[in-house]
């Protein structure tokens, strides 16, 4: 089994509080407005987040505690990325996992 290390990319599963975190940031930015008046400004722009939705994330950081757990830049379907700190590995949301090679 590799081992995780920066760089690496791994599978995150998405929970309930990092969809509700995610679409919040997604709605501001269309409520505001900011999105038409095109003055450069980069907002969270994407598709809608479901709990257990999986996205590629790269891990950043490898925290070695008793369990070994991970800082990841999870990529979005969408402008933006999602920061997700101390997960582990796993198959439940809220937990990375090593991509399946066919």
């Amino acid at each position: 089994m590799p081992q995780p290390t920066p760089g690496r990319t791994v599978l995150y599963r998405v929970t309930e509080s990092d969809a509700s975190d995610i679409n919040r940031r997604r709605k501001d930015i269309h409520e505001s407005r900011s999105a038409d008046s095109r003055t450069g400004f980069v907002g969270h722009v994407g598709n809608h987040v479901t709990a257990g939705d999986t996205f590629p994330a790269v891990i950043v950081r490898v925290w070695n505690e008793t369990t070994v757990t991970c800082n990841l830049r999870v990529l979005l379907d969408g402008t933006d990325v999602y920061w997700a700190t101390s997960r582990a590995e796993g198959t439940e949301p809220g937990t990375w996992a090593w991509p399946v090679i066919s």
